[in-house]
């Protein structure tokens, strides 16, 4: 009879246990689930690079061929376009919300516009082809890096001038700061990721990233010290940012160019323009990731923007035509893009 009483105890304790952690499973696997929820058309012609959000003033900033656009996220209307430049990459914002800055490439200059008025009022020169952009809390500095120059431009932005040129080991992407003292860029042409002392301007750290191939977007979980490079070759590859050893290297989709992190919500994503998909991996820990969910988006959606004050994503691309017959001069020719087919995509949970 004891022993009888004895297995019925064991079996509820062993039923027990595995309803708990089925329980947890499903709680897991019942993670927020994205879809596309809006789509805002744009309109206009140009391709695109990097985009920046603004919540406090729900601004979504477009880097556009000559121009910055510049997007209401509470209507989806454009509001204006900063026009004038060459060949604009990225926008970067200050912590006062007073001022921005525009990487325009293919002038070689740091453009400053006042906030308010989306009126440019300074020109800082940087070398050849500044592409990314960031703003670094710790130090109240702009760092641009340069792509065809191989180097990263400091600005002071008391008074908008340059206090030093930073040689990097080969082409940056793009960059993130820690908020602590230091930034971090992607080395395209090198599978690296380096390290830079935004107090000193001196490089800290080079590190390897295999198995990544061509890494792109970059972004940062400053609490819990990691970095995530999305590569071309279907990776993301999620680093140490203290060391810089490799942590996990979860799947992605095709064609990423940039990722971001939402610590709210623990998410880390990747918009893949190559099949028109949006990964989405659940960090589970600090050196756990799995990916959930691929969201179906739109071809050609590879740059986005997190709004991390309410977890919305922003995507742009258009509707393309026919692809130019490749030649020596241009091997990776880009499609025709289908005239005012521009559209921003908004993603968020169900």
């Amino acid at each position: 009879m004891n022993f009888q009483i004895k297995m019925r105890d064991l079996q509820r304790s062993i039923l027990l246990t595995a309803s708990i952690g089925l329980m947890c499973c499903a709680a897991f696997a019942q993670t927020p689930q994205f879809h596309l929820q809006k789509t805002w058309h744009i309109g206009g012609d140009g391709w695109w690079d990097y985009l920046k959000v603004d919540p406090a003033a729900h601004r979504l900033y477009i880097a556009r061929g000559t121009r910055v656009q510049v997007v209401d996220t509470q209507t989806g209307k454009l509001i204006s376009e900063m026009g004038g430049m060459s060949g604009v990459h990225g926008v970067a914002l200050n912590s006062n919300g007073k001022y921005g800055y525009i990487s325009d490439g293919m002038a070689n200059t740091v453009r400053v516009f006042d906030r308010a008025t989306l009126k440019v009022v300074a020109n800082i020169p940087a070398e050849k082809n500044p592409d990314a952009i960031l703003f670094d809390p710790a130090t109240k500095r702009v760092f641009a890096f340069n792509g065809r120059s191989q180097s990263a431009t400091a600005i002071d932005t008391s008074n908008n001038s340059v206090l030093k040129t930073i040689p990097l080991p080969g082409k940056p992407e793009f960059a993130q700061s820690d908020a602590a003292g230091n930034v971090y860029v992607n080395i395209e042409d090198k599978n690296q990721v380096v390290r830079i002392d935004s107090q000193t301007l001196k490089t800290t750290a080079t590190w390897p990233i295999a198995p990544c191939d061509s890494p792109s977007g970059l972004a940062i979980d400053r609490a819990r010290h990691r970095l995530f490079s999305v590569c071309d070759n279907n990776v993301m590859v999620i680093l140490d940012s203290h060391d810089g050893h490799v942590i996990a290297t979860p799947a992605i989709g095709k064609g990423p160019d940039a990722t971001r992190y939402d610590a709210k919500r623990q998410l880390v994503f990747s918009p893949n323009g190559g099949d028109g998909t949006l990964t989405v991996i659940q960090q589970k820990s600090a050196d756990s990731y799995a990916p959930v969910e691929t969201v179906p988006t739109q071809r050609g959606a590879r740059t986005m923007a997190l709004d991390a004050s309410n977890g919305t994503l922003y995507l742009v691309t258009a509707e393309f035509g026919t692809r130019p017959t490749a030649t020596t001069a241009n091997p990776h020719p880009r499609p025709t893009m289908v005239p005012n087919s521009f559209v921003v995509l908004v993603v968020g949970s169900k």
